[in-house]
């Protein structure tokens, strides 16, 4: 990755590798093209020289233009050490009605998953080119917030961020959180809202009670990064959150949703399949941290990151909303090396499709965006958006109709936005068209 001097030039937007040589190629190509035809090229043009190379530099000027139009835009959001906190990791991002670009993080005082953090976003007036200054939109003192989930209701714009607090003092993995709705050593879960594309954000609205099962489950998680909000069928509306729960190690995954725009909140059921015993009684969880996406039948698809198992996505369908899920169940077509990733219902040369972005390795790096035009029953498209570090990602569409990928690179120090166009991905349907 092309390192950046972010101190003077944050916003800066700079090119893929990918496009570098991509446009190397098709110069020589061009190149070659007119230089073989130069002798009718130059009888037409006469003994004036300078016009023909100066029809030659148009053509060459004009082809790249449109190649580059067509290529992938990166430009920074957050940096590690440079925009207030020592570390800036868990990405999430939407975009409102009117077309603003939010992006979410946990800043944390130091790399760890709990660190005093607070919630942080930026916002892009122009499709995620450039961004503003940072804000702190939720902050519980000493305690530390984790887990952004963020989603917009289509019904009147408001911005829905779901979180959760983890007492001073404790972290997921130090066996020392308790189960239970009260207490000063349980997680609790909150939401913040929005009414003006982010601007300003609503005091922390504690959800505890109706998101967070009384017994066995210690810690929680909403995503990392994005809720939905269903528009097919009887529950057309219904806003979900996708979520896992444990004893670390020991994770479920489920929704928790709400039929009044966020004002109430129900949890559905876990998962069936999601943890395993085996002989010896020892438990194994496959799911971890996941999202959900709406197929046209109205039925949720669920996607997780593998804990155990086979280094593969695995998935779950849902037809009563979020409510129950069919037993968990491996994807073949998605590599995962144990890593965040997306799942995004978008519309890419006019058609409908399901978009996913994650490392396509056995670590994380190389990251990849896979096309489904079936529902996620086959994943026969796919092209590297970022070759080198790539760990968390979150996937929206632009007013434009460009996609979004707001992700983590350089080894999770530094969060990028890239924008591309949907013919970028799936050129094969844009030819034949």
């Amino acid at each position: 990755m092309q390192r950046l001097s972010s101190a003077k030039k944050p916003n800066r937007i700079y090119p893929n590798t990918n496009f570098k040589l991509s446009c190397g190629r098709h110069l020589i190509v061009l190149a070659s093209a007119v230089f073989s035809h130069w002798p009718i090229w130059r009888s037409s043009i006469g003994r004036n020289f300078c016009q023909g190379f100066w029809l030659v530099g148009i053509i060459l000027f004009l082809t790249l233009s449109v190649r580059a139009a067509g290529e992938p835009q990166f430009s920074d959001v957050f940096i590690s050490g440079k925009d207030q906190f020592k570390s800036i990791r868990i990405p999430s991002v939407v975009v409102t009605k009117s077309g603003t670009v939010l992006a979410f993080a946990e800043g944390r005082t130091a790399a760890t998953d709990q660190a005093n953090n607070k919630l942080i976003l930026k916002r892009s007036h122009d499709g995620g080119k450039t961004w503003g200054a940072l804000q702190i939109i939720a902050d519980d003192g000493r305690n530390c917030l984790n887990n952004p989930c963020a989603v917009v209701d289509d019904k009147n714009g408001r911005i829905l961020l779901m979180f959760q607090s983890y007492p001073y003092g404790f972290s997921e993995r130090d066996g020392k959180i308790l189960p239970g709705l009260d207490g000063p050593a349980i997680v609790r879960n909150f939401v913040i809202h929005s009414d003006d594309d982010g601007a300003t954000w609503s005091k922390m609205a504690d959800v505890t009670r109706t998101t967070k099962r009384a017994e066995c489950v210690t810690i929680l998680a909403s995503g990392p990064g994005i809720g939905i909000q269903l528009k097919k069928g009887a529950r057309t509306g219904r806003i979900l959150i996708p979520f896992n729960e444990g004893p670390f190690g020991r994770w479920n995954v489920l929704a928790v949703f709400s039929d009044d725009g966020g004002e109430h909140w129900r949890r559905g059921e876990i998962a069936p399949g999601g943890c395993l015993t085996n002989a010896n009684g020892k438990v194994t969880s496959l799911v971890n941290e996941v999202q959900l996406v709406e197929l046209t039948d109205g039925a949720v698809l669920l996607n997780s990151r593998k804990w155990g198992g086979q280094a593969l996505r695995k998935t779950a369908i849902s037809h009563d909303g979020g409510q129950t899920w069919s037993p968990i169940a491996e994807e073949p077509a998605l590599r995962d090396p144990g890593c965040m990733a997306a799942i995004f219902r978008a519309t890419v040369n006019k058609k409908l499709v399901l978009l996913y972005s994650g490392p396509d390795s056995n670590k994380r790096e190389n990251g990849t965006v896979h096309l489904s035009r079936d529902e996620g029953r086959t994943w026969p498209v796919k092209k590297v958006l970022f070759a080198g570090s790539f760990a968390y990602s979150v996937l929206t569409q632009l007013p434009d109709g460009d996609i979004g990928c707001l992700f983590e690179t350089d080894e999770a120090n530094r969060i990028v936005f890239a924008r591309f166009p949907g013919t970028w991905l799936d050129e094969s349907a844009a030819a034949s068209q």
